[in-house]
Parts: C-alpha cells; sequence; structure tokens
C-alpha cells in the first residue's frame, strides 16, 4: 500500500474501532458476559492501536521508504481481520475455536513492527 491508502485505510479501521468501541460499551453491555465484553474491548484496543500504526507507518514512508514499511502496513491490516476480527466474532458467538485464529493475527502484528524498525534500522533517506 503507498502513503495514501494507509492513511485512508487506518482512518477507516479507526472509525470502525471507535463505533465498535460505542457498540461494546452501550449495545453489547447488557447481552454479554463481562468475559466476552473484555474480549471486545481487547479487540477494540488492538484494531485502535493498530489503525493508528497504519498511519503512523504512512507518515514515515517519505523518510524510510522501501518495501519494508508496505510490508509493515498490509501485516497491520492483516493483523485488525486477523486478530480483532476473531475475537469480535469470539465476543458475539461464543465460539471458543475461533480463538485459535488469534495469535496468527498476534504474529502479524509483531512482524509488522519490526519491518518498522528494520525499515528505520536501514534508513532509506
Amino acid at each position: 500500500m503507498n502513503a495514501r491508502t494507509l492513511v485512508i485505510v487506518g482512518a477507516l479501521n479507526m472509525f470502525i474501532a471507535v463505533c465498535c468501541g460505542a457498540f461494546g460499551a452501550h449495545g453489547l453491555k447488557k447481552m454479554l458476559s463481562d468475559e466476552m465484553l473484555v474480549i471486545w474491548h481487547t479487540a477494540v484496543t488492538y484494531q485502535v492501536m493498530h489503525a493508528l500504526g497504519m498511519i503512523a507507518v504512512a507518515l514515515l514512508m517519505p523518510k524510510f521508504g522501501g518495501a519494508a514499511l508496505n510490508w509493515s502496513g498490509n501485516l497491520m491490516l492483516a493483523g485488525i481481520v486477523i486478530f480483532s476480527g476473531s475475537l469480535y466474532l469470539l465476543a458475539l458467538t461464543g465460539t471458543r475455536v475461533l480463538g485459535a485464529i488469534t495469535p496468527i493475527g498476534g504474529v502479524a502484528f509483531l512482524a509488522a513492527w519490526l519491518l518498522v524498525a528494520w525499515a528505520a534500522y536501514k534508513g532509506v533517506n
């Protein structure tokens, strides 16, 4: 993804995260158990962090450029879909097997941040 696309996707993910946070705090509060609300909150938190991360990566692209930051942004998006997505579904459905998918998204997040560090270390510009 180029910088413009990353900002757009990051901002849209922030919008979705705010909606999900509000929905969890107001709409789901009486429908889900405390345990499932904590899972929902974790999904929102990681979506927010990595949506902001995508925007940060976009801002770093002119400074460091290169494929590492492109991959990082893509991995952050994949992590949001897999990590937060599986937790949202787990909280809503109670299907525990979805928890087995969540770590794949976590690994995507870890790899994304290592790529940010690598891009800064290599310092194209």
